[in-house]
Parts: C-alpha cells; sequence; structure tokens
C-alpha cells in the first residue's frame, strides 16, 4: 500500500538506511518501524512516496535475502 502524508509516518518517522549505502549515488532505500507496518522509501527522495507493507511480509522478504545471499 502506497503511503500517503497522511499515515502514520511523518517527518519524525526514524528511517533506517543500509550500512551498506553511501553518498555516491547508489541505489539505496530506508526503511522505518510503523504502526501499520514496514515503510520502504528510496533515500535520495525523501519526500517521495512511501511503500508500506505489513511487517510479516518485510520478515519474510529478509529471511529469503539472506538466504538467497547465502547460496
Amino acid at each position: 500500500m502506497p503511503l500517503n502524508r497522511g499515515s502514520n509516518a511523518t517527518n519524525e518517522t526514524a528511517w533506517f538506511k543500509s550500512s551498506y549505502s553511501n553518498d555516491s549515488g547508489g541505489c539505496c532505500v530506508e526503511v522505518a518501524r510503523l504502526t501499520s507496518g514496514v515503510g520502504i522509501r528510496d533515500s535520495k527522495n525523501k519526500q517521495g512516496p512511501a511503500l508500506v507493507v505489513p511487517s510479516g511480509a518485510w520478515h519474510g522478504f529478509i529471511a529469503f535475502a539472506a538466504r538467497a545471499g547465502a547460496a
């Protein structure tokens, strides 16, 4: 579900960027824990749209990515 400015992700929401991110213009995302799930946004476009997914879906994605990285 897209995140609009009326949702629970305000400017005060704590967004976290990957430790792999840097300022050299790479493709990076930020994530935030929200009451409605996990917010995901483009780290270079903080005022742009964000995507909110249920917490379980986010944890499933992280588990899949960890397994795929180990292969």
